[in-house]
């Protein structure tokens, strides 16, 4: 960097936070820049970034859609989107075939890790590894470390499901295997990530030990500055634009908190609620046996409470399985966010403590030191690289929630339709019994 006196503090302005909206709320961030424009009371806005915005009338579905029941179509397109998307992706990764290993002193889970990849970085055009959950636990510490300045995705907790005991249940590594693989395809997609050497020896060392063990110094320059600051600068005033983002993460994080908590009571009511239509549907069978014209009737209402128990686990396990990951991998995305954020924080601190140092040396034209110069790049690095990750993370967020709440519409929707089907089933019996009971003829006479 040239030689000169230090620039101020970058800013880009209030402007900015009109890319910044809350996901819940669509007018927050307009009022807080002071906008002339505001959203109609009539209109519920959703904003993101980038030109796909989404506007829902009180009451309506959005453009495009017809009707709930078309909700199954709009995943297919959306499938479709992703597929044409990976025709231009030159690295691919999938986490699969999970293998639980016993040894002496522990019992683990390992899975199959295969990558198909064009890129010159890698020797061979497959590989396929074995890791277990702490080799995952090792790369993501490293991608910290070597990459100080952008988001590093969150790994799945420890245990993924509360309450669950045996870590070994089918359900519980089927999980965190899903949870794994798109730990990794986060990364892939990343255009910095990905070609991190610590991810490349990931995906493609046999023995990963060798490397753990040595300790492998492949910090760069800017992880290992960052790394050295102490903390001990206090930051002044953050810059509106990242202040916007840290609120919106407070609260983003908030909100999915809430709706976690509430999910999970209603998935225990539900199954509670399971337990006791598969104890009342048999009532009416073992009634049948004693009753001559109403046995058939009680056996077809067995069988219908039979079947609307059979639809309520099924969207019970889904609601488990698809909905409530999604919303954890979240709340930890932000805690990912808000410690990048942190650190960003941390060097613009150290910016300012030098420029006043510089700004208060009894000399007519201070030659800028330079650590100050460094200090500055660092700075205006995290900056840049911190918004590009949170333009990334917005958009990915958007896609995500948006095929989470149409697959919850569509597993609603098919759940209803089972139990309609399966009550409209036992009306005609019924009304067939009443018939024989008084025909026609008889009520003629």
């Amino acid at each position: 960097m040239a030689g000169g006196p230090p620039k101020a503090l970058p800013s880009t302005g209030p402007h900015s936070l009109r890319d910044m909206p809350h996901p819940l709320a669509g007018s927050s961030s307009e009022e807080a820049v002071g906008g002339d424009s505001t959203p109609s009371p009539d209109l519920l806005m959703a904003r993101s970034f980038g030109d796909k915005d989404l506007i829902l009338p009180n009451g309506g579905t959005p453009a495009g859609t017809s009707s709930p029941a078309s909700s199954s179509s709009l995943l297919n397109r959306l499938q479709l989107d992703d597929d044409i998307d990976g025709e231009t992706r030159d690295l691919f990764v999938v986490v699969d075939d999970p293998k639980k290993h016993v040894c002496t002193m522990e019992t683990y889970i390992t899975y199959r890790i295969t990558t198909k990849s064009t890129r010159v970085e890698f020797d061979l055009p497959e590989y396929s590894v074995r890791r277990r959950y702490q080799d995952f636990d090792w790369l993501r510490s490293k991608l910290e470390e070597s990459q100080p300045t952008h988001l590093i995705p969150p790994l799945p907790e420890k245990f993924v499901v509360k309450g669950v005991v045996d870590r070994f249940s089918e359900e519980f590594v089927e999980t965190r295997r899903k949870a794994l693989d798109k730990f990794l395809k986060r990364i892939t997609d990343h255009p910095v990530l990905s070609f991190n050497e610590h991810f490349n020896i990931f995906l493609t060392a046999k023995d990963l030990n060798i490397y753990k063990k040595q300790g492998i110094a492949l910090l760069t320059r800017m992880g290992e500055s960052v790394k050295h600051v102490t903390g001990g600068y206090k930051l002044r005033t953050r810059p509106l634009e990242f202040a916007a983002i840290g609120d919106y993460l407070d609260t983003f994080a908030l909100k999915l908190g809430t709706i976690d908590r509430i999910a999970q009571r209603i998935i225990k009511e539900e199954i509670e609620y399971l337990v006791e239509l598969r104890e009342y549907g048999p009532v009416y069978s073992t009634w049948s046996a004693l009753e001559g014209e109403l046995a058939e009737p009680l056996e077809g209402v067995s069988a219908c409470i039979g079947n609307c128990s059979t639809a309520l686990e099924e969207l019970t396990d889904d609601m488990t399985e698809d909905f409530l990951p999604v919303l954890r991998e979240y709340i930890l995305y932000s805690d990912s966010m808000k410690s990048v954020l942190k650190k960003r924080d941390q060097v613009q601190a150290e910016y300012e403590a030098k420029l006043e140092a510089v700004a208060l040396r009894k000399e007519d034209r201070p030659k800028v030191p330079a650590d100050v110069e460094k200090c500055q790049d660092r700075m205006e690095c995290f900056n840049a690289d911190l918004k590009a990750d949170m333009e990334r993370w917005q958009n990915n967020k958007r896609q995500d929630f948006r095929q989470l709440l149409m697959g919850m519409a569509d597993k609603n929707i098919q759940y209803y339709e089972k139990c309609l089907m399966a009550w409209e089933s036992i009306i005609p019996l019924l009304q067939e019994k009443q018939e024989a009971k008084f025909p026609v003829t008889a009520v003629l006479s």
